[in-house]
């Protein structure tokens, strides 16, 4: 029942590991023209790992990190590693925020500190929230992973025991991707103290999840249902790869994402050019290349690129269910948006909130956080 303080402190030792190895990175060969359609561009890759190697400063982003109270506990047997921002507004709302992949809590790190006051950032103080974000099981510092069977509802179950520690009985949640799963059943299985459920969306996650729970398009025209079609038939193509890796064969990709920083880097900068916005050029014209590093960075140092993969394997062969829908009421925004999706998750408008945006995408606490501070702040305000 314990919770103790944490510090990220990554070892000199694993800095000069770090450094001896991307100097040592045996390249392949690349065919002539083919770009990133068969993965991340050598050209590429070598100078963002030159700019990891002599340019990126993981100090500075360790420093930043700490400057937020962070602590560990166990919960059925599992170490489990979270942010708790308290706000000085006496009357914030609790909120515990989810992260999804390949993502760590390093992701909200612009979007902390405008929740938790937004009196000194020119807010209303009475959109204040007492933040909550933990690192999934198997990811960032909650590692390593004792036990099999860290599927989604388990993990729902220890947020929810997660925040009966901390001694809230009455809070909100919000998430994307696995964090927009665990979002949902939070409200559904602790619908007493769960005030709302907000997850934000965008085409990729639809596409994702419709590869794995049927969509219905009975309600759309031809000319849609052939769009959503054409949708499913690029990623279960093109974009499904690590998926089907991750969720069969966990350990044999964990050699190569645990011994080469390059594979690790390549295996997440190739998913942020997949799911930033499509204008974005490269991942860093949608997020900083320093904030991308420092996400690369703690799967490196934690080695939690096995681990983070093994969930996916779980999810997949996971015995439990879907939860009945709750009545908690629920929000939606959906980034990049496209017109389709509504007509397909929320064709009879019954969602208490959705929003549209035509910025930002699969990481928008990275791409716009603006926008997502101001989109919880505006789903929230009623249910204080």
């Amino acid at each position: 029942m314990s919770v103790q303080p944490f510090r990220v402190s990554i070892p000199k030792a694993d800095l000069e590991d770090l450094q001896e190895r991307l100097a040592r990175t045996r390249w392949p060969d690349e065919l002539p023209g083919v770009g990133w359609s068969r993965g991340v561009p050598l050209g590429y890759l070598k100078e963002l790992t030159e700019y990891w190697q002599n340019g990126y400063d993981w100090r500075q982003w360790e420093a930043r990190l700490n400057e937020y109270p962070q602590f560990t506990t166990t919960i059925d047997g599992q170490n489990i590693h979270f942010l708790h921002v308290r706000s000085p507004e006496p009357g914030a709302l609790p909120l515990i925020i989810s992260h999804g992949y390949p993502s760590s809590v390093v992701e909200f790190l612009s979007i902390v500190g405008p929740l938790t006051d937004p009196r000194a950032r020119g807010g209303d103080p009475a959109d204040a929230f007492h933040v909550v974000a933990p690192s999934l099981p198997g990811h960032g510092f909650s590692v390593p992973v004792r036990q099999t069977g860290w599927d989604l509802p388990r993990i729902t179950r220890a947020w929810a025991e997660l925040m009966r520690r901390l001694g809230y009985e009455r809070y909100g949640a919000h998430g994307g991707d696995i964090g927009a799963g665990i979002t949902g059943m939070l409200a559904s299985i602790e619908p007493k103290h769960v005030v709302g459920a907000h997850v934000n969306s965008d085409p990729t996650s639809f596409i994702i999840l419709g590869t794995e729970i049927p969509i219905d398009t009975s309600g759309l025209s031809d000319v849609e249902r052939d769009h959503v079609e054409r949708l499913q038939r690029h990623f279960q193509v093109e974009g499904k790869g690590y998926l089907l890796l991750q969720s069969t064969r966990p350990q044999t990709v964990a050699y190569s994402l645990t011994d080469s920083p390059v594979g690790q880097l390549a295996w997440i900068v190739e998913k942020f050019k997949e799911w930033t916005h499509p204008v974005a050029a490269l991942p860093e014209d949608a997020v900083d290349r320093d904030h991308l590093l420092t996400n690369v960075s703690i799967y490196w140092f934690t080695r939690s690129g096995a681990s983070a993969a093994g969930f996916l394997y779980e999810s997949a062969h996971s015995e439990e269910g879907w939860v009945p829908p709750s009545d908690v009421p629920q929000g939606m925004a959906v980034f990049n948006a496209d017109p389709i999706l509504r007509r397909v998750m929320n064709p009879q408008r019954t969602m208490d909130h959705w929003s549209e945006f035509d910025e930002g995408c699969h990481f928008p606490a990275m791409e716009v956080p603006d926008l997502l501070v101001g989109e919880v702040r505006e789903f929230f305000r009623g249910l204080r």
